[in-house]
């Protein structure tokens, strides 16, 4: 299949260069490179003036285009139009040599995908388990892998807060289990939803919908809405096969405050997203979550190092919870 893949970036060269070099290595290459650059200065431009990388293509937006979705969405526009696959990968991503000769088979394999992410593997969570030992109450278990849960996840299902849905499908007070709940084994899973940073889509489904611009800037879970959305129109998968690794970049996010305020907002947006009309139950435990998960956040202030960044983010997903009462996020915010 004839793939296209589109990098939107905002003011990191470094981390783009890494990413770029990485493709290099591919076993399976991107037929067009697209590159939709956001950042104010020239120094990724620069950047790549002084590489070689077959088949790219540099466009830079200005100040009124800049946005993750309204770049992917220019992305998608641009793409060539015999492009079957448009692939989408964050700039602080480096990748496997074969990620993306398994990301599209994934299409081949499963005819009725319309779209298909990849998995992160560098956080090393998962060890195997010992046969006949008990299972902790601490612990997720998949096949006979286990990770620990976490004390957020720990926390919820003491209070009967925690989803019992599989990884990467939401239930129905929202909050489920992400996709790094799959351990790297190679297989290939159903999903309602995966990280929009390593991921690809049919470019028919385009036609259809587009990236919402409801997510302003830095986009926080712009990649769900967007999946959730898209697996009302066909099926998604995850291939645990197509790896990646997540460099973390500081540059380009939000103040923590601001953040806070997304985690809330944002967070009620692509619940509604998939349960427009929840029942009673539902909104209860939704708001006992957010509300459960502040306090947790909260409790960092004395917990870790980071005590500013820790309070800051606390009183942003206050103030966001709080505005949920006077304008819920999607009426014409």
């Amino acid at each position: 299949m004839r793939f296209s893949l589109i990098i939107c970036t905002y003011c990191r060269a470094h981390s783009l260069y890494r990413l770029l070099e990485s493709i290099k290595k591919q076993t399976l290459y991107p037929d067009e490179i697209l590159i939709v650059d956001g950042s104010p200065d020239s120094q990724t431009e620069q950047m790549l003036n002084d590489h070689v990388y077959a088949s790219l293509r540099y466009y830079k937006v200005d100040k009124y285009h800049r946005g993750l979705t309204k770049q992917r969405n220019l992305g998608v526009k641009k793409s060539h139009q015999d492009s079957e696959i448009l692939c989408f990968l964050d700039d602080d991503i480096v990748l496997k040599p074969d990620y993306f000769k398994h990301l599209v088979s994934t299409f081949s394999i499963h005819p009725g995908a319309v779209g298909v992410g990849g998995a992160i593997i560098n956080a090393r969570v998962w060890k195997k388990s010992i046969p006949g030992s008990p299972k902790m109450f601490k612990a997720y278990y998949y096949k006979e892998w286990e990770r620990k849960l976490g004390s957020r996840n720990v926390l919820r299902k003491r209070l009967g807060l925690l989803s019992d849905r599989p990884p990467g499908i939401m239930p129905v007070f929202s909050n489920g289990f992400s996709i790094g709940y799959y351990p790297p084994l190679g297989e290939i899973h159903q999903v309602e939803f995966f990280m929009g940073g390593v991921s690809a889509y049919r470019k028919e489904l385009f036609s259809q919908i587009n990236f919402s611009e409801y997510f302003q800037g830095y986009g926080l879970y712009e990649d769900m809405d967007f999946c959730l959305r898209a697996s009302k129109i066909g099926l998604l998968y995850l291939n645990t096969a197509a790896q990646v690794y997540h460099l973390h970049e500081a540059g380009g996010r939000p103040n923590h405050f601001k953040y806070g305020q997304m985690v809330i907002r944002n967070g009620f947006y692509v619940w509604r997203v998939k349960y427009p009309k929840p029942t009673i139950l539902a909104r209860f435990q939704w708001h006992s979550i957010a509300l459960l998960l502040t306090l947790v956040r909260l409790g960092n202030v004395v917990t870790t190092s980071q005590k500013k960044e820790a309070l800051t983010e606390s009183l942003g997903r206050i103030a966001g919870w709080w505005s949920l009462f006077f304008k819920e996020p999607g009426t014409n915010d």
